[in-house]
């Protein structure tokens, strides 16, 4: 791989410029791609041109450039969350017309959590999370599941690091967090009033393959009200469909 004076690599420069666009700022231009991915104007001018030629990044009719849908074609074609995405998306519509707010699917990845998969009610209450979008694990309902049936070794390295507060009622303490995911594995679901924001609560469950791993986190968002647990039967019969659809695939 060639590699820049600095010791970078080529492919490490186009990750970051990849890595600029963001659901806040799809559409940047060539100078602004090179502050975000702290590249000489030249350099980045130079790879951007050539991730249009191969249909990575598109260029608008205002010369500024987005994320091409050839990207979307490749990830797509070779998304490891793709199936259990698809088995999953029936039982997130049943429980989006329950709630009436939003449902939506979350898998590990690194110390994150990703959502592969969301489904949202007109009028629904507010939620961070979008489609291929990350939360922390210890201030999201999916994270802390997923982090609860995690490795020890992800644990402790969650725990050691930095809690990041969104709201008052976040998990900031070490103490509290290792507390609330051994609650989880006994309960078998988390309740997150207030998390990430006041006015919503987080609800998750885990999902299981067919060897009993915990393979994703199915949740839904609803109004941080005295209504918020009532959803918890109806969430875990929708994990428990997710998972007899995955046997049976």
């Amino acid at each position: 791989m060639a590699r820049s004076g600095s010791g970078e690599s080529v492919l490490e420069r186009v990750v970051r410029i990849l890595e600029a666009f963001t659901p806040r700022s799809p559409v940047l231009t060539v100078g602004e791609v090179a502050r975000r991915a702290d590249l000489p104007v030249a350099t980045a001018s130079r790879l951007i041109a050539e991730l249009i030629g191969h249909g990575l990044l598109s260029r608008e009719e205002d010369r500024r450039v987005r994320i091409g849908t050839r990207l979307w074609e490749l990830g797509s074609r070779a998304s490891p969350t793709s199936s259990l995405r698809e088995l999953a998306l029936p039982v997130l519509e049943d429980l989006l017309r329950v709630v009436g707010h939003h449902a939506q699917l979350g898998v590990l990845d690194g110390e994150e959590v990703l959502f592969v998969e969301r489904l949202s009610a007109e009028h629904a209450v507010i939620n961070y999370t979008r489609i291929a979008a990350r939360l922390p694990l210890h201030a999201s309902s999916s994270g802390l599941v997923l982090l609860a049936y995690g490795s020890e070794i992800l644990q402790e390295r969650i725990l050691a690091g930095t809690l990041t507060r969104f709201t008052p009622m976040t998990i900031t303490d070490p103490g509290e967090l290792r507390r609330r995911l051994a609650d989880v594995r006994r309960q078998g679901f988390v309740l997150c009033p207030g998390f990430l924001h006041v006015d919503a609560t987080g609800i998750a469950v885990p999902v299981r393959d067919e060897t009993g791993h915990v393979a994703a986190a199915v949740s839904v968002i609803v109004p941080n009200d005295e209504q918020a647990r009532g959803y918890v039967p109806v969430l875990t019969a929708g994990a428990r469909q997710i998972e007899r659809r995955l046997v049976s695939h």
